[in-house]
């Protein structure tokens, strides 16, 4: 019975692992999908904030 409970325990670990890992190949997809509307974004982000600072 307690080989199968630290059975069940390490498999857990082992899917938690698969999972960031897929979660992390799905980011890196979406950011490559949408490279050129972040990157614009992230100029206008920080475009915004110099005007703003200088406003200040």
């Amino acid at each position: 019975m307690l080989k199968t409970i630290k059975r069940f325990i390490r498999e857990e670990d082992g899917i938690g692992t698969v999972e960031m890992i897929l979660i992390l190949v799905v980011l890196i997809g979406l950011v490559l999908i949408f490279k050129s509307q972040l990157t614009d974004l992230v100029n206008k982000i920080f475009k915004t904030i110099n005007t703003k600072a200088g406003q200040v």
